[in-house]
């Protein structure tokens, strides 16, 4: 689902930067170092946590901490007429840790986390049971080069 963009002002950008440099950062402090109230502060912390800015959930597990020592890409081709069902299906797979639906020769981009490469294969061959999967491709994850990251799209916009 793609949700309206909406344009942040200047206070908007400048709490989701300070958030940005520390996810842990209290309301008092970032209040003190941009010159807020910190009512102020806290009532954009809540707006921004409405879905379209801030995800829902605040915190970033990274699977390693949980034993998965493996990430890879699944991408997917899926029977138009079935789609619903594989979404039903992939849902129910614990270790696709995101999905999204693509443009082009794939129809479908999973990220996985799988603990071995016996624990992948056994994730790979489940995608692939599910209704309206026609066929899937698996690429592993051999570095992080750039994590996941949006700070440096926070500086104000220009005026325009």
């Amino acid at each position: 689902m793609v949700r309206a963009s909406r344009i942040l002002d200047s206070t908007s950008r400048a709490v989701l930067a300070a958030l940005d440099r520390d996810p842990r950062a209290s309301v008092g402090w970032i209040a003190e170092t941009l010159g807020l109230a910190r009512g102020t502060v806290q009532n954009r912390i809540g707006q921004l946590f409405d879905g379209r800015t801030l995800r829902p959930h605040s915190v970033t597990v990274l699977p390693e901490s949980l034993g998965y020592a493996i990430r890879a890409i699944v991408t997917a081709e899926v029977d138009q007429s079935r789609f619903d069902e594989a979404m039903l299906a992939l849902r129910e797979i614990p270790e696709i840790i995101e999905c999204v639906a693509t443009s082009g020769e794939n129809d479908l981009l999973c990220q996985v986390v799988a603990r071995d490469a016996d624990d992948l294969y056994r994730i790979g061959q489940q995608v692939l049971r599910c209704p309206g999967i026609r066929r899937t491709a698996t690429s592993l994850v051999l570095k992080e080069l750039i994590a996941h990251r949006v700070g440096q799209l926070l500086p104000e916009a220009p005026a325009g």
